[in-house]
């Protein structure tokens, strides 16, 4: 895992490129690597900050350069092996055993054409100075970030925007569409950008620039039709076999030279690949996360540790134990910048200490359980859907009953929070929508009326644009089976929640302590299985990732995989209503947002103020509007530049 960067036809290309590099240090504190190029179109320079995972030697160094082709490349390729073996038996004579060989030597073989043969995580830049082209890829799902700015022929590229930012001498302009988009989501989609001009290369996509200006884009897997190819293979019969997948990836993603722990919640996902990771690497480590009783207790968080011990006591892991209390006004600012655009889930935090607990140790490589409840309807979400439709079949009179009553719980009191009655108000808020905005609406912040409540009135026509956008996504969802509404919620999330949201702040989160963070649950074959399996596979009765959890039931103890979905969240009320109270205040009476007219002092106000009585659950949306404060005070001071 590392960081690249480049400029192509840009001005001051060098020491463009060079800063470009400097900003991404955290990225790759092991070296540091500079190419540069001149020709009669223009220049070019390539940037690489290393993080030694496979082939420590020098041999790994980048940009590498070989036979007229220079190459600098984030990520890891679990085939590298093969193709390999396959090249070898083709002619082609390696120097090392870095994966960043294989994938140069694969591209002068079968140039685009190799992209689907890749399986792992990565974004790179080929440069070819026979020709001059510059291509930049992306890998299938989205697991590594490149983002991009292009002005005239010109282009610069890096692994993090706050790099691009840094270039530009922070004029680049916040894109306000985007920032709605980040209000309703609590993250920006992978389809825009926070900064105008800048953009992310989209996931399982290519971009070619040309010596003599032209720019061509292409795709080389596209999740969509992955998914349908896995409707005809289950409508053919085909049972594929999750276990023997789920371990064949786990097994491929400890390859390293280096040490590699996992995460261990003590929920199936993670307890899942902690068991099979044991099983290849007897002794492995794991990390499990807690917080202070008071506030789990007035979170009303489950007891998560005591199943992360019986995990680690079962398959001989060593088990590393962190409680959070975290300096979280410190906290807050810092997470904001590394986490380059505006994302409002406290889980960054959680993923950033404990990457930070394992790079002190040694640790350079952790494996992640990201990716299971989006590709096998892990989430409360699915479930909650299907009831809803269940919901609507119970007559009007008695729902507008059960309504009023629930709304008029409490979701805290003064010493603890109630979980069940957070969830029954928040599935009440969708439960009677159509299928589409019901699910947006499942995992967003705010309907409609209440995000053009609190924005400047002059981005109504923002709000009907990421409403729409959303809605275009999911219809294009739609699978040649009606009935399997299971998948195409599952499919919604591969395609915009895990790219947008989990595997950005993980990718950010974990780099910003120099550590790679691993998702074998989102490798290329094993999400081809999933869009394989059937909805009615996935959820059985109330049972979410039902069929992954016949796949684990043959490795882990019953208590562990049948446990009740756990959050792996933070003690927001209680931060809250204590560490962050004043700054809320701050914020609300005389925020930058609040100030330059983009967000509404009433309406913060009035969410303040509602969830002060504990008549409703706002700290996760008053949480991103800080986040969102401390983000638009940087973009607009320059900062990040």
């Amino acid at each position: 895992m590392c960081g690249i960067a480049g400029a192509y036809r840009w001005p001051d290309g060098k020491v463009v490129a060079d800063r470009l590099t400097d900003t991404l240090a955290h990225r790759g504190p092991d070296g540091a690597g500079r190419y540069s190029h001149s020709a009669d179109y223009g220049e070019v320079h390539l940037g690489h900050r290393r993080l030694a995972v496979v082939d420590l030697s020098g041999t790994g160094a980048q940009p590498m350069a070989s036979g007229g082709l220079v190459l600098t490349y984030n990520g890891e390729l679990y085939n590298a092996p093969e193709l390999r073996a396959e090249l070898a038996a083709a002619g082609v004579r390696f120097r090392g055993t870095s994966d960043t060989e294989v994938l140069l030597e694969a591209w002068r073989r079968w140039g685009v054409d190799c992209l689907p043969r890749l399986r792992g995580m990565f974004a790179f830049g080929i440069f070819d100075e026979r020709t001059g082209e510059l291509v930049l890829a992306r890998d299938q799902l989205g697991i590594k970030p490149l983002f991009l700015l292009r002005r005239g022929e010109g282009l610069v590229f890096a692994s993090e925007l706050k790099a691009l930012a840094a270039v530009t001498g922070g004029s680049l302009q916040v894109d306000h569409a985007a920032l709605v988009a980040s209000l309703l989501y609590y993250w920006v989609p992978d389809s825009r950008c926070a900064f105008r001009e800048a953009e992310k290369l989209p996931p399982g996509s290519w971009l070619r620039c040309r010596s003599d200006g032209r720019v061509e884009r292409g795709r080389f897997w596209n999740l969509k039709d992955v998914a349908a190819e896995g409707r005809e293979r289950a409508r053919a019969g085909e049972r594929p076999d999750i276990a023997a997948l789920v371990e064949e990836s786990t097994r491929r993603h400890l390859l390293s030279d280096v040490p590699v722990a996992t995460f261990l919640s003590g929920g199936l996902d993670s307890s899942y690949l902690t068991a099979l990771a044991a099983r290849h690497q007897p002794g492995i480590s794991a990390y499990t996360i807690g917080f202070r009783a008071e506030d789990a207790k007035f979170e009303a968080m489950p007891d998560d540790l005591r199943h992360a011990r019986r995990v680690a006591e079962q398959f001989g892991v060593d088990l590393k134990e962190i409680e959070i209390a975290p300096n979280v006004l410190d906290l807050l600012p810092r997470m904001t910048y590394h986490l380059d655009e505006p994302i409002g889930d406290p889980a960054a935090i959680n993923t950033y200490l404990i990457c930070s607990a394992a790079r002190e140790a040694g640790v350079k490589v952790m494996l992640s359980g990201m990716g299971a409840d989006e590709l096998f309807a892990g989430y409360r979400k699915h479930l909650a859907n299907l009831l809803a439709l269940r919901y609507q079949r119970i007559p009007r009179p008695l729902r507008r009953g059960l309504s009023q009553a629930v709304d008029r719980l409490p979701v805290a009191t003064a010493r603890r929070g109630y979980r069940s009655v957070r969830f029954a108000k928040r599935f009440l808020s969708f439960a009677e929508l159509p299928e589409e905005t019901a699910f947006r609406r499942s995992y967003t912040m705010y309907d409609r009326g209440e995000l053009l409540a609190l924005v400047d009135p002059d981005l109504a026509g923002s709000v009907d644009d990421v409403l729409a956008e959303h809605a275009d996504i999911y219809q294009d969802n739609a699978l040649d089976d009606p009935a399997d509404f299971v998948n195409r919620m599952c499919l919604g999330d591969a395609r915009m929640f895990l790219p947008g949201l989990n595997l950005a702040y993980t990718d950010r989160s974990s780099m910003a302590a120099s550590t790679e963070v691993r998702v074998p649950y989102v490798d290329v074959e094993v999400v081809e299985a999933a869009f394989a399996v059937p909805g009615e596979r996935k959820i059985v009765g109330r049972q979410g990732k039902a069929v992954l959890k016949e796949a684990a039931s043959s490795v882990l103890p019953r208590e562990i995989v049948y446990r009740p979905k756990g959050l792996f969240s933070a003690p927001l009320r209680a931060w809250m209503s204590r560490d962050l109270a004043p700054l809320v205040r701050e914020v609300v009476n005389d925020g930058e947002l609040v100030r330059s007219g983009f967000l509404r002092r009433d309406a913060l106000a009035r969410l303040v103020a509602e969830d002060a009585a504990g008549q409703r659950d706002y700290s996760k949306h008053l949480w991103h509007v800080l986040t969102l404060e401390y983000w638009y005070r940087g973009a607009t001071s320059g900062e990040f530049g």
